[in-house]
């Protein structure tokens, strides 16, 4: 029960807290609390790319991607860091309002390296222009796969795959 309450306490804290926490003094974290610190920090990862996606923040893809990172995606294949960053400015145009909906975040952490798998359910609607909220004209769910990797930097995603299961609508 004791361990419980300690992961649960731990889950709550923003990642850099964490990291501060297990990085001062001379104490070495746990293997449960370096696990759950990278479970945190890869879903933070996952998280982190949904909004530069939203919001059209393409240059976060840097801290979220490595460099040789590759894609395969509805929208196409891309391979480094550059090649993705342009597919996703190309397939997440200032013309439209896309919502990327992330959840069920399952990782299997192995050492430096873990694979990732979440759901996406993707809503497109045009850009409203008048101030009214617009109605979407297409979703799309589908399954995410992500390659994870600890860097010099941090965890990155190397490698995202999308497995789309259904839509509805059409595609603008």
């Amino acid at each position: 029960m004791r361990t419980l309450r300690l992961a649960l306490s731990l889950l709550a804290l923003p990642p850099a807290a964490l990291t501060a926490a297990c990085a001062s003094g001379t104490a070495t974290p746990t293997a449960e609390v370096r696990e759950l610190l990278d479970r945190r920090q890869i879903t933070d990862l996952v998280d982190r790319l949904g909004r530069a996606l939203d919001e059209g923040r393409f240059d976060d893809l840097r801290t979220i991607y490595t460099a040789d990172a590759t894609a395969k995606t509805p929208g196409g294949t891309a391979e480094g860091r550059a090649a993705l960053i342009a597919q996703a400015s190309r397939n997440h145009r200032a013309d439209q309002r896309i919502q990327h909906v992330i959840g069920n975040v399952l990782i299997d952490p192995r050492g430096d390296a873990a694979d990732v798998r979440a759901n996406l359910i993707a809503t497109f609607a045009p850009a409203a222009t008048d101030g009214t909220i617009p109605q979407p004209q297409y979703t799309l769910g589908e399954v995410y796969r992500f390659d994870a990797v600890r860097t010099e930097e941090g965890w990155r995603l190397s490698r995202v795959e999308t497995t789309p299961i259904w839509s509805t609508g059409t595609r603008p």
